[in-house]
């Protein structure tokens, strides 16, 4: 195994110290930024720390005693960010919730998490309405944009205008070993799987995160991803916070190139669909300039032996014309949310684009495995991150196992549900559910869930995730679920749903003047299937598949809910 550099970062044992410690250090430092106009479109570090102080006081004069649960749902913005860490730093429990779930659903989080205040957007203030009428738990409703109150809403901004900020030294202490947040995995009544974590999991998880990768004051982190998500939370706001970067919340996911030209961000986090779509226009943009195209590859070699021979910022300035659509100063590209494909990862960095990918679960706080800059391997997950145990459990011939963890990163368990959590946390070793390996050099290599994996009648194991990887190298498949397909003497074969790529079929009926036909989407899509097939073992081959018109439903980190897929 590599012996690896650990870079030294200050030691946090919760985000209560985290932020009265960095409001000091870089006070008149941009700490948060809204491109979009709302009550409060940025605050430097000082000025977050005393809205926090003012919010706290405002919630404990309204009656508000520690350890009260607050529902959280709004944008991604400034003033999410600011209850969100207030009620870190006031010993309240926070409950972020999915802005994209149905009323229903959201309904059932609020229940189930035995909120008793509703912070919100104006964009959800006709939830918070029909909340009044059916949660009877709710005791307070703040609105983010309302200038005063209304009808019983009180008004986040009016609150903060009217109140002196708390002195520090009145806070109250926090316990970094108690419940800090709970977060709900899935919003359907009865399904649902409130995640708790602690101060104690989330500042673990960024001290070993920061160790393995240089963040640096001067960084600007531009926020995409919907920032109730762990990954997003943790890595994309909580992490530049601790770090005395900055955090950018970009508009929409349609505006990211425009958002890119403003922030100038050095720091993205993505999920894999985000840079495949990147890469995929990045070369279309190539192809379509004969010049481009032919001096492309050469171009690569070269800027490749200049960074091997310790000319690291070549390829930057080789490339500067691409960088600048980005920015021009983006350093890191980080995925994370599912596995990227390897050919884009080192198509991105062949461009000068530091790429890294990482593996992690909500129940993890969330980063358990992690790649280096220096130490990658683009099909990886990366290296267990320091002070964390990760080992394989009853591995097979190929050392495929389930992982498993254990550490101060892993959750105290699911609230109200002791049962589910005896399920997954067996004698402090946190059950993933997910497949894996280690290589030779210590990388962490996943090969799927483990409810997904497919038993063969002669005892095999199929990943379908990994079938589905291949697939997807087809510029013509859009998404695909592989699964188990019975036949009549319940033999089973490998089957797959597949959603072709429209885009891609209309580039290619306009460049060889053909009509798309369901023949010629049904014979594209079987060439495809065949050269996965060569690749395979016999029993790995896809034997069926089925046309889907309609893309498959999706979690917010944008992987597919295969127990809704009808196989």
């Amino acid at each position: 195994m590599k012996k690896l550099p650990i870079f030294d970062v200050p030691e946090v044992q919760s985000i209560q110290e985290m932020l009265l410690r960095n409001a000091k250090i870089y006070s008149t430092k941009l700490a948060l930024e809204d491109l979009v106009n709302t009550p409060i479109p940025s605050v430097n570090y000082h000025q977050l720390l005393t809205h926090i102080l003012k919010f706290g006081a405002a919630l404990r004069g309204l009656g508000i005693a520690p350890r009260t649960h607050i529902a959280l749902m709004s944008e991604n913005r400034v003033q999410w960010s600011i209850g969100y860490l207030t009620a870190m730093v006031f010993n309240y429990v926070i409950v972020p919730i999915d802005k994209n779930l149905p009323q229903n659903d959201v309904f059932n989080i609020i229940h189930e998490s035995d909120s008793e205040v509703f912070l919100f957007s104006e964009s959800y203030s006709s939830i918070a309405s029909e909340a009044k009428l059916v949660l009877k738990k709710l005791k307070l409703y703040i609105n983010m944009d309302i200038p005063s109150e209304r009808e019983g809403v009180y008004s986040m901004s009016h609150l903060l205008a009217n109140q002196v900020p708390l002195d520090v030294a009145d806070l109250p202490e926090v316990n970094p070993d108690e419940v800090a947040e709970i977060i709900f995995t899935s919003g359907s009544l009865g399904r649902a799987k409130g995640v708790m974590l602690s101060q104690r999991n989330l500042a673990a998880n960024l001290v070993a995160m920061r160790q393995y990768v240089q963040i640096y004051p001067e960084d600007r982190f531009l926020s995409v991803l919907p920032i109730h998500h762990t990954y997003e939370c943790t890595c994309g706001m909580l992490c530049p916070l601790y770090s005395g970067a900055s955090v950018h919340f970009s508009r929409s996911l349609r505006t990211v190139t425009e958002d890119m030209q403003k922030v100038k961000p050095t720091m993205l986090l993505g999920v894999p669909l985000l840079f495949e779509k990147m890469f995929k226009r990045i070369y279309k943009g190539i192809e379509s300039n004969k010049t481009k195209a032919t001096i492309i590859k050469p171009l690569i070699k070269l800027t490749d032996l200049a960074s091997m021979v310790g000319w690291k910022s070549f390829k930057k300035k080789v490339f500067a014309e691409l960088h600048e659509k980005f920015g021009g100063s983006i350093r890191i590209f980080i995925v994370g949310g599912a596995a990227p494909d390897p050919s884009v990862a080192k198509g991105l960095r062949e461009f000068g684009f530091g790429f890294l990918q990482g593996y992690g679960l909500t129940e993890t706080a969330p980063i358990v495995a992690l790649n280096r800059l220096e130490h990658f391997r683009d099909d990886a997950a990366g290296f267990p991150l320091n002070g964390l145990e990760v080992r394989i459990d009853n591995a097979d011939e190929n050392g495929v196992g389930e992982i498993v963890v254990r550490g101060k990163s892993v959750m105290l368990g699911y609230y109200k549900n002791q049962a589910q959590t005896d399920q997954v946390v067996q004698n402090g070793w946190f059950c993933t559910g997910d497949l894996g390996r280690f290589d030779d050099d210590g990388l962490l290599h996943i090969s799927g869930r483990k409810k997904n994996v497919i038993i063969t009648k002669n005892g095999k194991n199929v990943f379908p995730e990994e079938i589905e990887d291949l697939l997807h190298k087809s510029p013509f498949i859009l998404e695909s679920v592989v699964y188990e397909e019975k036949n009549i003497n319940d033999a089973g074969v490998i089957g797959a749903l597949i959603v072709p790529d429209s885009e891609a079929f209309i580039e290619y009926s306009e460049n060889h003047k053909v009509a798309i036909t369901d023949v010629l989407i049904r014979e594209t899509i079987q060439k495809a299937i065949d050269e996965v097939n060569k690749e395979l073992p016999s029993f790995k081959r896809i034997i069926k598949f089925v046309i889907r018109e309609t893309e498959f439903e999706k979690t917010t980190t944008q992987k597919i809910k295969r127990y809704l897929v009808n196989t």
